[in-house]
């Protein structure tokens, strides 16, 4: 079933009613393997009470959650890696009917999921979690975080975090400073900053550019909390 649940969607087989059409299905049957091979893959009402019973307890979430982490240490063993940057950021995952967790996310504009996702450089997933929609940008980032940072404490390699503005957390400062990370996360817009680069932001004198201008200024912010 968890073949199936996975395989579906890499498939673009998104909702569990596509089950009545890949129980059939060769290939699918294939996958999942077992008596599945001279008979059917799982029903829709089979794949429902598995995700929504099965898969949704805290365990089940949790060894998920750690999975991808598993499979990059197995890669890692045969590739050691001489830097690590981590990337966190949330995105969105429409929803539609009454789905359980699911909330009209103002920013998106459209009832959703809103998951947190921690990447690294090479693009593979270290750690994500669901959340509900109406969860804010940062919501649970210590729940996806902590656990990485365990996993290259020990590793005497070089070691940077990227973050959006919604990751602009003293208390993540602290740990990333705390655990020897270098780290870039954008800060939230205000007229302090942007009274610092108003002198960047008039249009260049001239025929505009058909290549993108970047320019870049230096300078000391302290917020006043």
């Amino acid at each position: 079933m968890l073949r199936q649940s996975m395989y579906g969607r890499l498939a673009v087989y998104e909702d569990v009613n596509d089950a009545e059409r890949l129980r059939t299905d060769p290939a699918m049957r294939h996958i999942v393997g077992g008596q599945a091979k001279e008979k059917e893959a799982a029903s829709t009402s089979g794949m429902s009470r598995f995700e929504t019973e099965m898969l949704s307890s805290r365990e089940n979430l949790t060894a998920l959650m750690t999975l991808s982490g598993i499979w990059i240490d197995a890669v890692q063993e045969c590739a050691p890696l001489d830097k690590l940057i981590l990337d966190m950021g949330s995105s969105r995952s429409e929803t539609y009917g009454n789905q359980e967790g699911s909330a009209y996310n103002g920013y998106f504009d459209c009832t959703c999921y809103h998951p947190l996702f921690l990447f690294n450089q090479h693009g593979d997933l270290e750690r994500a979690m669901l959340r509900r929609g109406n969860h804010n940008s940062a919501k649970f980032w210590r729940r996806v975080l902590l656990p990485v940072i365990e996993r290259y404490r020990d590793r005497n390699i070089a070691k940077y975090f990227r973050g959006d503005a919604a990751l602009a957390i003293p208390a993540l400062y602290r740990l990333l400073e705390h655990e020897s990370f270098q780290y870039t996360i954008r800060i939230p817009a205000n007229d302090v900053l942007m009274l610092s680069i108003s002198c960047l932001l008039t249009r260049p004198v001239g025929h505009p550019s058909y290549k993108p201008k970047v320019i870049y200024e230096s300078f000391s912010y302290h917020a006043q909390s």
